[in-house]
């Protein structure tokens, strides 16, 4: 591509990458209110969070009619191409990010209905965890940075940990004061949502490695790769 229709393509990725940030700030929003509708108990601002999912479909839809339009007319190459496939599924996790939001926005209004468990410690560094991968992951594809996208998916591991503990931990409240088990219960299924937002979070992270050097690390290949002498 050369001339207007080269600047056309570029003015076209420009404005792309602004909607991918747009729905990454949307989503992590989404995170931060939801963890935070948990942890106060407050029904309004998850029910909030239910409200704007749909915003943040529309934005997964709008990317995807930009993609599939740029692939169709310029027919891109090599690392452009890469960029057009790595915002498709950036834009399609983001997209299950804010319905894992949703998903604990919905247990935080359940949860009022319910006696108080002090929320765990490990529920609280969960979402922090959570959600500074996500934020990590979108810096990475910005800045194109391969090394910080490879330390996001080394942080998956503390977030399954925290899981795994959160279980054990919910088990014990439930054996001993049975009149816990449906809090319990919640607060387990908002356990498991953060977990997945950090395994999407991993996915985005290893999407830019993908980007930036043309390597898929997905599902350990790096690990498995046999190593030079």
């Amino acid at each position: 591509m050369t001339g207007a229709p080269h600047r056309h393509f570029d003015d076209e990725l420009t404005q792309l990458k602004d909607r991918l940030l747009q729905m990454s700030a949307a989503v992590q929003e989404a995170v931060d209110r939801s963890v935070g509708a948990v942890l106060q108990r407050d029904r309004e601002v998850a029910a909030r969070v239910v409200a704007e999912d749909p915003a943040i479909d529309a934005l997964e839809t709008e990317i995807e009619e930009t993609v599939t339009n740029l692939l169709a007319l310029h027919q891109p190459m090599a690392r452009d191409l890469r960029l057009l496939l790595a915002s498709l599924k950036i834009s399609n996790d983001l997209e299950r990010v804010g319905d894992h939001a949703v998903n604990i926005s919905v247990c935080a209004e359940r949860l009022t209905d319910y006696r108080m468990i002090a929320p765990e410690p490990e529920l609280i560094e969960m979402g922090r965890l959570a959600r500074e991968m996500l934020a990590q992951s979108i810096d990475a594809f910005v800045r194109r940075d391969s090394e910080s996208g490879r330390a996001v998916c080394r942080r998956d591991d503390q977030v399954d940990a925290l899981h795994r503990s959160m279980f054990r931990i919910l088990i014990t409240h439930m054996a001993e004061d049975p009149h816990t088990i449906g809090a319990a219960m919640e607060l387990f299924l908002v356990s498991r949502n953060l977990e997945r937002v950090a395994d999407l979070a991993t996915n985005i992270a290893e999407d830019v490695v993908f980007l930036v050097e043309g390597k898929s690390i997905k599902h350990g290949a790096e690990m498995r790769a046999p190593k030079e002498d």
